[in-house]
């Protein structure tokens, strides 16, 4: 018996090392890849280190990220051969990051309740079975798809502040990427709208909506402590403002989308102006005479 455990974990350690490799080869951070397959990245470092197993969904994803055969992260014997390098790889529907952002779109269209696989499916024009050898469950779907829209506004936020002068200018594009002024923003905060009522009933995608909120505030608790000691905000309590501008920020969020664009109510630009104005009132620092 353990010897059969033994036979077990070195399996283990194997597929982990051959999905090393995936990610060596990759040449990104596991953090970022973890986010390309739409992977919790604790699950895939405890996976890494032999504290959890793959799941089969979870390596036909990384296999497909890396363009590598699944039987070959499994160590089956008989492979493909090799593709030569250079050859192209052939993009075919149902491939899990164009099975996401369908995901996304639809529930943003419909809501999460109202979205079946066999939507996505017909989306990607693939078939059902093709979705759920990526993600087994509906479930685990739309977790995946909750956690890409987190994925890609972390990502946007970190590239649009990189370059800020300052402090009050990172918060100002903060606030500028939080305004739903494209159809990508609006679609990704309608996705919010429904996360906040998944949020609600404590379910795996609430969970999801609290560690995003948090990480979201002390990002914004952060620029405003950095400001502060740099002389452009006013000494505040960094937590406190953070909170109240998120509020602030969902709350109008919520107008606009409540408003068809074009259609008298609050609009996106009206939106920023009101942030801007808060930000002024309440955190700028006034003039050293």
């Amino acid at each position: 018996m353990e010897h059969g455990h033994g036979h077990r974990d070195e399996n283990r350690d194997e597929i982990a090392a051959r999905v090393r490799e995936v990610i060596t080869a990759a040449g990104v951070s596991q953090r970022e890849f973890a986010r390309r397959i739409v992977m919790d990245p604790s699950k895939l470092s405890r996976s890494l280190s032999g504290t959890r197993r793959f799941t089969a969904a979870e390596l036909a994803r990384i296999a497909d990220e890396g363009q590598v055969d699944a039987g070959r992260l499994l160590g089956a014997r008989h492979r493909p051969p090799a593709r030569p390098a250079g050859t192209p790889v052939a993009v075919e529907g149902g491939r899990p990051s164009q099975i996401v952002r369908e995901a996304v779109r639809l529930i943003a269209e419909r809501g999460f309740h109202a979205v079946r696989v066999s939507d996505i499916a017909e989306a990607c024009a693939t078939s059902t079975a093709a979705i759920h050898y990526h993600f087994p469950s509906r479930a685990e779907l739309l977790e995946a798809a909750v956690r890409w829209c987190m994925d890609e506004d972390t990502a946007h936020r970190a590239a649009r502040t990189a370059e800020a002068a300052d402090p009050a200018d990172e918060l100002r594009q903060l606030i500028a990427l939080q305004t739903p002024r494209t159809a990508q923003q609006r679609r990704q905060w309608a996705v919010w709208l429904d996360l906040w009522a998944e949020a609600a009933r404590s379910t795996a995608v609430g969970h999801l909506h609290t560690e995003y909120y948090r990480q979201w505030r002390e990002t914004v608790a952060d620029v405003v402590r950095r400001g502060i000691a740099q002389g452009s905000f006013r000494p505040v309590d960094p937590q406190a403002a953070a909170l109240a501008l998120t509020a602030l920020i969902d709350g109008l969020a919520t107008q606009v989308l409540a408003t068809a664009p074009g259609a008298p109510g609050t609009d996106a630009e009206a939106m920023h102006s009101a942030l801007l104005a808060y930000v002024e009132a309440t955190l700028t620092a006034p003039p050293v005479p």
